[in-house]
């Protein structure tokens, strides 16, 4: 299996979170609940990137995995 990131998709993730909530950011693009961790990067150097919301509402998480600031999306995806 490579350790490169998978690209899941070339725009970002709008995920709804609610203030308080731990969620679980898949940075190996692998899952298939994206843009969230589903354990698939086993076997690999990737981990999740857990973050809290600081208040509910909607992020824009990104979905190429090429983000300078994960989990959130810097439109690293326009110069794919």
């Amino acid at each position: 299996m490579s350790d490169e990131a998978v690209i899941a998709q070339k725009s970002p993730c709008a995920v709804e979170v609610t203030e308080g909530q731990t969620y679980y950011y898949c940075s190996c693009g692998r899952s298939q609940k994206q843009p969230f961790c589903d354990g698939s990067h086993r076997g690999t150097d990737f981990t999740p990137q857990p973050f809290t919301a600081e208040k509910s509402e909607t992020l824009y998480l990104c979905g190429c995995k090429q983000t300078a600031n994960p989990p959130f999306c810097d439109g690293s995806h326009k110069n794919l």
